[in-house]
């Protein structure tokens, strides 16, 4: 029931304005180096126990499209099949799960100090089996996956799916996920729906949210492999042509991770507001 109705709070956040009449058309410029910059508040929840949220105050995008390169948001690709409607491409990025572990994913400007095994064991006759501190564990390193991605276009409908497998060989498996994203206009607003599911293999919930016989006085914990949904919605106000307000909202469920004893809540929140300048 709890999952059914977060799937639900998904469908009604990526559907809220489901009655707009679209107006836009998807179209990419290439060759074309895209730079812009948000100024304003937010934060990025991180659902461990023992973590801190991260605060959104200064948020760059850069974007660059050549006829088969392409970079976006730290997202490096090659398409080798492109047209209007289909796009296949190779593409390589960091592995998101990262962020909770890394104060600045995924440049690991401030990396987490470590814990040695010893204080490990010391530190939890205060914890119990289903609170295992972060700051307790060792270290998560920062994964690059790399795979395919497939993205069908039809009017202001993109649909995408792709899958990705760590090539630095700390989780040895792969992962995938399913997009419908929605673009269109509702009278001086640009609005961007989305709407997704992200599958992730055992292996990989594992290295990131299970526990070794060293992490733990109650032997090894394991992690299964999961479905979690999520959804987000971003809406821009242009003042001028170079000048916008920005809000967005995200929500990615972890209800399928319940078996970790690292997760304080079930759910993360990605929530900013503020200036947008395109230079």
């Amino acid at each position: 029931m709890v999952l059914h109705l977060r799937i639900k709070i998904c469908i009604l956040l990526a559907l809220f304005s489901a009655n707009a009449i679209a107006q836009t058309q998807q179209h990419i410029s290439t060759d074309e180096l895209k730079m812009s910059v948000s100024l304003g508040g937010g934060v990025i929840s991180n659902p461990l126990h023992g973590a801190d949220n991260i605060p959104l105050v200064v948020v760059p995008q850069v974007a660059y499209y050549g006829q088969n390169w392409f970079f976006d948001n730290g997202r490096l690709g090659y398409s080798f099949i492109q047209s209007d409607t289909h796009n296949i491409s190779f593409v390589s990025e960091i592995n998101p799960e990262s962020r909770f572990f890394i104060d600045w994913h995924p440049q690991n400007i401030f990396p987490l100090t470590a814990t040695a095994n010893n204080e490990i064991l010391e530190s939890q006759h205060i914890e119990s089996p289903r609170q295992i501190n972060i700051n307790n564990i060792q270290k998560r390193r920062v994964v690059l996956d790399a795979g395919v991605s497939y993205v069908f276009v039809k009017q202001q409908h993109v649909f995408s799916a792709q899958l990705l497998h760590d090539v630095n060989s700390v989780y040895n498996s792969f992962r995938g996920s399913l997009q419908w994203q929605y673009h269109f206009d509702l009278k001086v607003l640009e609005l961007k729906s989305t709407l997704g599911v992200n599958y992730k293999s055992a292996q990989l919930n594992n290295y990131f949210y299970g526990l070794n016989k060293t992490e733990s006085l109650y032997g090894e914990i394991e992690v299964g492999s999961s479905w979690q949904p999520y959804a987000k919605i971003d809406v821009r106000w242009p003042v001028g042509k170079a000048n916008a307000l920005r809000f967005h909202l995200a929500y990615y469920d972890y209800s399928a991770m319940d078996s970790s004893p690292l997760f304080e809540h079930d759910y993360s929140m990605t929530a900013f507001i503020g200036f947008e300048h395109t230079f």
